[in-house]
């Protein structure tokens, strides 16, 4: 018969415990979600005067993911304290997923971010969605079609149909004036 000591550590060496990363990341999301929605929506996205309906406000969409974000970060984080996952699963997920991989995606948001102003939503999402097709290892060339046809499809919609005003970039603007 095992002792209990024994069985603790094989318990405690299959589970991640307590503080799993389900958890952990619930928590940092849930804390991150309520910045967003009591600090950051409020205080930088202004409501006009002659608001009509609470639905057409610039707010609702903003409001809406962070409410979002908020109860599914806290069902995460639930979960992660009543069924930790085990070590060796959260293991296997890490090992399978190559160094190149991760840091293309890391290079994609970036550049989306850093290059928005200057390459506008056309330009960076049309980057930003090329460098995650590469992470992805897609190599069919109808695929990287896309590359081109995501971006446009969403900035048109934002545009268009939500009515957000968003950069055509100052890089195309210059070139515009010559």
């Amino acid at each position: 018969m095992e002792n209990s000591e024994q069985i603790f550590v094989e318990s405690s060496e299959s589970q991640c415990g307590r503080w799993n990363p389900n958890s952990i990341l619930g928590g940092v999301f849930s804390i991150l979600a309520l910045c967003f929605l009591y600090y950051v929506v409020p205080t930088h996205i202004e409501l006009p005067y002659h608001m009509q309906h609470p639905l057409l406000s610039p707010q609702f969409l903003p409001q809406l993911a962070g409410w979002m974000v908020l109860v599914l970060s806290l069902l995460l984080m639930i979960d992660g304290l009543l069924k930790p996952p085990k070590r060796e699963a959260a293991d296997e997920y890490r090992r399978g997923v190559p160094v190149l991989r991760q840091v293309l995606m890391l290079v994609a948001g970036i550049l989306y971010a850093v290059f928005f102003e200057q390459l506008g939503a056309i330009g960076s999402g049309v980057l930003a969605t090329a460098l995650l097709f590469l992470a992805s290892g897609l190599r069919s060339v109808w695929v990287y079609a896309l590359v081109i046809v995501f971006p446009v499809v969403v900035t048109l919609l934002f545009i268009h149909v939500l009515n957000v005003p968003l950069p055509a970039g100052t890089l195309w603007e210059s070139l515009s004036l010559i």
